[in-house]
């Protein structure tokens, strides 16, 4: 189905002390703020070309507001907008100007509660190294500094319902799933409309829950580089670097000032469309998630906003 998603747009964070949030979101993640308003700051990655991929919110308790995908044009959006009423979930258009930069959008509920948004346009903000003959990176980059915002972990009860939405109704892959040992009951999903190893994932837990947001670096130095930024900035480190075994990507796991988890993420494998699903069963699920120690972390499962 050519349903033309093209990638993870944006997250809208809630945040309880804005100012301190867009501190640690500039100076420790290394996000460049590119506006305000009354109550939202919108920052975006060095080597995004568009106006913000994450929105801070104050509010009174963390979590996330949306997440949204950028699609390739209005008719793409137009067609995905009637698969998702088929599909039975309820939407409603965000006219523009509602937030800085951005055009029309289409807000729906998902089935775990969440909720997401599809759109077309955002201003174009280009990079600062440019696009004709361009250095590998800006000079002023600072904290870990990532390329991108590359994907989130949400939680729910129902995985089969919402994975289907995604493969039916807006196009996704299902590059990787967790399941019970018996194969009854999915309890982890890896969904991807790209050719990355996930631009999202869901693991069983309760709706409307967020576990992480992902953002991009090169490799495993810039990983280990990144805990020692989080350390020397007395960040809480939730778990050191290491590997993944589901998307075999590099990692480490620590929290912002509200308590919304971040992630710096490197390589991962990439997948094409015709690649088989991978099947992780769920006594193997410590060496998936953590492949090095081949342990669970008990707030791993719990510390969710």
């Amino acid at each position: 189905m050519d349903v033309s998603i093209l990638r993870i747009g944006r997250l809208q964070l809630r945040v309880m002390d804005l100012e301190e949030s867009v501190k640690y979101y500039t100076e420790v993640i290394g996000l460049e703020e590119m506006g305000r308003d009354e109550s939202r700051v919108y920052l975006k990655a060095w080597d995004e070309y568009d106006h913000h991929s994450i929105i801070l919110q104050k509010a009174d308790s963390p979590g996330m507001d949306h997440m949204a995908f950028k699609v390739s044009n209005i008719h793409a959006l137009e067609k995905l907008e009637k698969n998702i009423e088929q599909f039975g979930c309820t939407l409603k258009r965000v006219s523009r100007g509602s937030r800085l930069a951005e055009g029309e959008a289409v807000r729906f509920e998902i089935p775990t509660g969440h909720h997401v948004e599809l759109y077309t346009e955002i201003e174009h903000v280009g990079t600062a190294v440019g696009v004709l003959n361009p250095a590998p990176w800006p000079d002023t980059l600072r904290g870990i500094a990532p390329h991108r915002l590359d994907h989130a972990l949400l939680t729910g009860h129902d995985l089969e319902t919402v994975t289907r939405f995604f493969v039916e109704a807006l196009g996704f892959r299902q590059c990787e799933k967790v399941v019970t040992v018996d194969g009854e009951t999915m309890i982890g999903s890896f969904l991807s409309a790209t050719n990355k190893a996930h631009d999202l994932a869901f693991v069983k837990g309760p709706d409307k829950k967020f576990h992480h947001a992902g953002f991009y670096v090169d490799n495993w130095y810039e990983v280990l580089k990144a805990a020692d930024i989080l350390s020397k900035n007395k960040v809480t480190v939730e778990i050191t670097p290491t590997r993944h075994g589901i998307t075999r990507g590099q990692t480490v796991y620590f929290f912002d000032p509200s308590g919304n988890r971040n992630e710096a993420f490197a390589s991962g494998y990439i997948s094409y469309a015709d690649f088989p699903t991978i099947t992780w069963t769920e006594d193997q699920i410590a060496a998936g998630i953590f492949y090095h120690r081949r342990e669970m972390v008990e707030s791993f499962s719990k510390a969710l906003t």
